[in-house]
């Protein structure tokens, strides 16, 4: 039997990155809505808002601790199974991951053990303070691995010296033509990806007849904050396509399944294609519109796969992972808006929406890979667009020890991931069991005192 050590070494990476991606995108948003439960908190005094804030911070700390263990596994990769690239592009690539670790990660570090465990220990103001940092340092984390996958897809502000990249304009080399777009592609996506976890989990715990105020302060942020973030992600996604169709578009008739050049091209919505036939079976498509939304032009222009005979990405899987993107926030919308009009109008949810809500609580996930998939896969065959081939990056390891630690890592991460989903729901059945995080009222600022008639009972 042979393994191919470019194939294996591929797949590797896609487990650890898949893996791995899933907990940053949850911290980057959960770390803002934990800042705005807390500032609710402090300017209303309700109760609600410091019990959701504790229940959700467990959710936090827990999303962390993998997304910080996965992380490191996965910059070992680097070294191990891709050498080329760190050697070609390590001038480049090492001061980004640097400057992540230095502003982002340390900032995160540093102030987490206060916000997880300083709320009895330090005023108020503090571990306001330390929560906002938090949910800054997740930010600027996304900020420089975004920078780094950015110019790796549309490279900019470097110079070729001695066979090796080196950055000439940093400027250039940080704000790449496609970063600005992809960021605010992606924090919008870990808006979503959290909305759904707040609604999803908190609808779970509504139909297993808890009904204390901390339980709808979550359900009712989840919905809502995914109501309002899925059409500004419509809007970012087509602004990003747009980028995308200007500097790679080879990944764009991969996405659209388009074989040929030419104007006033259809909007493929389902179909197999066929990379050695180059036709897609079962098509369906309605003629035009393909060119209006990339082009903005029924009659625009669009290029084909036919125009990158030699050097273009593997059809089939680009085509699939961006309709199940696609599909997927179209339900998002509905669900969320259908929900939200359903709180708004009835201050309540049908039994089967709250079902679901439950179901969909990792749908953000899903469109996140399937997203993930199309931006990295429809890069192929580049690592670094234009200037370094992914096959000539790759170490030189035997194919048996490259397959050999695959089976390790996908055993290992689908136990964790099962291990982490367990124990989110876990901690949803026992939520009313822990007691709130409560703070000291500060010495210079007193809390606003809460009526007995008015306090908040944690079950109704």
């Amino acid at each position: 039997m042979s393994f191919d050590p470019f194939i294996l070494s591929r797949l590797q990476f896609a487990a650890n990155i898949s893996f791995h991606i899933l907990f940053p995108t949850i911290t980057i948003g959960l770390a803002w809505v934990l800042v705005y439960f807390k500032l609710r908190y402090r300017h209303s005094g309700e109760e609600r808002w410091m019990l959701a804030y504790g229940f959700w911070v467990k959710v936090f700390a827990l999303s962390f601790g993998l997304g910080v263990v996965s992380g490191v596994t996965m910059s070992f990769q680097f070294g191990t199974n891709w050498p080329g690239f760190m050697d070609f592009a390590g001038n480049i690539a090492g001061p980004l991951l640097a400057y992540e670790v230095l502003t982002a990660f340390f900032l995160e570090a540093t102030f987490l053990g206060i916000m997880l465990f300083g709320s009895r220990r330090v005023s108020p103001a503090v571990h306001t303070g330390a929560t906002i940092l938090v949910a800054v340092g997740t930010t600027l984390s996304a900020f420089w691995i975004l920078a780094l996958n950015s110019w790796m897809q549309t490279p900019a502000g470097y110079a070729l010296i001695d066979g090796r990249l080196h950055g000439v304009d940093w400027l250039a080399v940080i704000f790449n033509p496609s970063f600005p777009y992809r960021l605010v592609h992606t924090l919008i996506a870990s808006g979503l990806t959290v909305a759904f976890l707040l609604a999803g989990i908190s609808a779970y715990r509504w139909l297993r007849g808890d009904r204390c105020l901390e339980m709808a302060a979550g359900l009712r942020t989840g919905v809502y904050l995914a109501a309002m973030l899925i059409p500004l992600q419509i809007i970012a996604g087509d602004l990003h396509g747009l980028n995308t169709l200007r500097h790679q578009p080879a990944k764009i008739a991969a996405m659209e399944g388009i074989w040929t050049t030419g104007r006033g091209v259809p909007a493929v919505l389902f179909g197999w294609p066929d990379e050695i036939e180059k036709k897609t079976y079962g098509e369906v498509a309605i003629p035009r519109l393909g060119s209006f939304y990339l082009t903005h032009d029924f009659e625009g222009e669009v290029q084909g796969i036919d125009a990158f005979p030699d050097l273009h990405p593997p059809v089939l899987p680009v085509f699939l992972a961006f309709r199940v993107m696609v599909g997927t926030g179209v339900l998002m919308l509905l669900v969320s808006w259908l929900a939200a009009w359903n709180l708004i109008r009835r201050a309540s949810l049908p039994t089967w929406l709250a079902r679901v809500l439950v179901a969909m609580t990792f749908s953000g996930w899903i469109a996140l890979l399937a997203g993930w998939y199309v931006t990295e896969i429809g890069r192929q065959p580049w690592l670094i667009s234009g200037l370094l081939l992914t096959r000539d990056a790759v170490s030189n390891v035997p194919g048996e020890m490259v397959g050999l630690s695959l089976a390790g890592y996908v055993g290992l991460y689908g136990f964790l991931l099962l291990s982490y989903i367990s124990v989110l729901f876990y901690l949803a059945r026992r939520a009313s069991d822990y007691p709130p995080p409560a703070e000291p009222p500060a010495a210079e600022t007193p809390q606003p005192l809460i009526p007995d008639d008015s306090k908040e009972p944690r079950h109704g």
